[in-house]
């Protein structure tokens, strides 16, 4: 099965970098025109200038590759990326505050495995992949030649001893202690102990990996090694071109959180709510939330269905014209008789898939292609951020009505029976929180010749 293997991470240089919290960044996929020129105010050496290849306008500019290469190779010959000495797999863990006050640490490790085609179930996907993003992600890796960020995937380990072997070889302080924009703690150890990566190797052997997030991340290392096979025809065992860097965390791990993604629609023309409301009466059982504030309806709306999120299928929403807010309940075999054999059963248990094919394409009749293509739905992990945008365009708008949905998390046990059926979700069907940070160990995919 999974084959993992420790590394020499290219790390920044604690001499040359006073702040960590200045080079490293989010994920290049979360980060915007004005976040990004604020992450290279902070430092000349920032990661957004390798890993994000737009300009300030959000298109991509020729030659940004070239230049992240340049940047890539002057920061090693500067000493201001520097290699380590011995191979390592490196424990990674992170503490965070979500919004309900609750205090949680995630634990995983950061290591090389070997890549694998889908179809060999070694490495499992749950979503689908989009070329435009390879594509980009591809021509920047052909350019530096290195894996800036980890693909950050699952696996099981319901008795933890994976990383707590880890933490076992590690004393002192972390290599980087970094405080994220979010508050959160990300401390990062190299465990070079021989016989523990030995037995970390051992123990994956008999595991499949879950891909949690940065499906394109792994595509594009597949097309690159795919790139390499042809060119010199063929790839060796043990080429650096053969594996990816992953940060790998047990989906038993208490610390392991995964958010929900809100979504608001844009309902072509005029909607009123007592027209919503009907349109999805046959298929929910209705409870309207109130009196109160706008924010206080949301609120309770969420604290509701986190309580019945084990239970049943539920699902919040909000009309902002009326500013009037509903607790959804799905009846009993309401999915099946309206998606019947077109949806595998283990996809119409999602909360995501109840509002993709029943609330938005049968209920308000808005086909999966129309939404996409006239980018009706928009994505909200914050739920007031989502709440200001619905009020914002119900007072502007005069074309379209939005809706706004509140939803529960997608729980791990699904993401994994998802992706043991080959089966894929929605679009951001997933959010696990925290994000793993880019710049706390690189991967460099040549040998380093300046070490002989």
């Amino acid at each position: 099965m999974a084959k993992v293997v420790p590394f020499c991470g290219l790390r920044f240089n604690a001499e040359k970098i006073d702040r960590m919290e200045d080079v490293v960044t989010p994920p290049y996929d979360v980060v915007d025109a004005k976040a990004q020129a604020a992450l290279l105010e902070k430092n000349p050496y920032n990661m957004i200038q390798l890993d994000l290849t737009k300009n300030a306008g959000d298109k991509v500019a020729e030659d940004r590759y070239e230049k992240a290469r340049d940047h890539f190779r002057s920061w090693q010959d500067q000493g201001i990326l520097v290699r380590d000495e011995k191979p390592a797999i490196y424990l990674y863990c992170i503490d965070y505050t979500l919004a309900s006050g609750k205090k949680f640490t995630r634990k995983g490790l950061v290591a090389l495995v070997e890549l694998a085609e889908f179809e060999k179930g070694i490495v499992k996907p749950h979503e689908k992949t989009f070329r435009g993003v390879t594509d980009d992600r591809l021509r920047l890796t052909e350019a530096c030649r290195a894996q800036f960020s980890q693909v950050f995937s699952l696996y099981s380990d319901d008795q933890g001893k994976i990383v707590s072997a880890l933490e076992e070889a590690v004393s002192g302080d972390p290599l980087y202690a970094v405080e994220d924009q979010d508050g959160c703690l990300h401390r990062l150890w190299a465990v070079t102990d021989e016989n523990v990566v030995s037995m970390v190797g051992k123990e994956f052997q008999e595991k499949s990996l879950y891909i949690a997030d940065g499906h394109h991340r792994y595509t594009t290392a597949l097309q690159m090694r795919d790139i390499m096979a042809k060119k010199h025809g063929s790839v060796a065992v043990d080429s650096p071109y053969n594996f990816i860097m992953m940060y790998l965390c047990p989906m038993e791990d208490p610390g392991l959180s995964v958010l929900p993604t809100h979504r608001l629609v844009r309902h072509p023309g005029h909607i009123n709510v007592e027209e919503l409301v009907n349109k999805v009466d046959d298929s929910f059982y209705i409870k309207e939330v109130g009196p109160g504030t706008r924010e206080m309806l949301v609120g309770e709306v969420l604290s509701a269905m986190d309580d019945y999120a084990a239970q049943e299928t539920v699902l919040g929403m909000y009309e902002p014209v009326s500013d009037r807010c509903f607790l959804l309940t799905l009846k009993e075999g309401v999915m099946a008789e309206v998606v019947g054999l077109k949806v595998p059963l283990s996809l119409q248990e999602l909360d995501v898939v109840v509002l993709s094919d029943l609330v938005v394409e049968r209920c308000l009749g808005l086909c999966h292609d129309k939404c996409d293509n006239e980018a009706l739905i928009s994505y909200f992990s914050d739920p007031d951020e989502a709440l200001d945008e619905a009020v914002k365009l119900a007072s502007t708008s005069t074309d379209m009505s939005p809706i706004l949905f509140l939803m529960n998390g997608t729980p791990v046990s699904q993401v994994k029976k998802i992706a043991d059926e080959k089966l894929v979700m929605p679009h951001k069907s997933t959010y696990f929180y925290p994000k793993v940070l880019t710049g706390l160990v690189l991967n460099t995919l040549e040998k380093d010749e300046r070490r002989g």
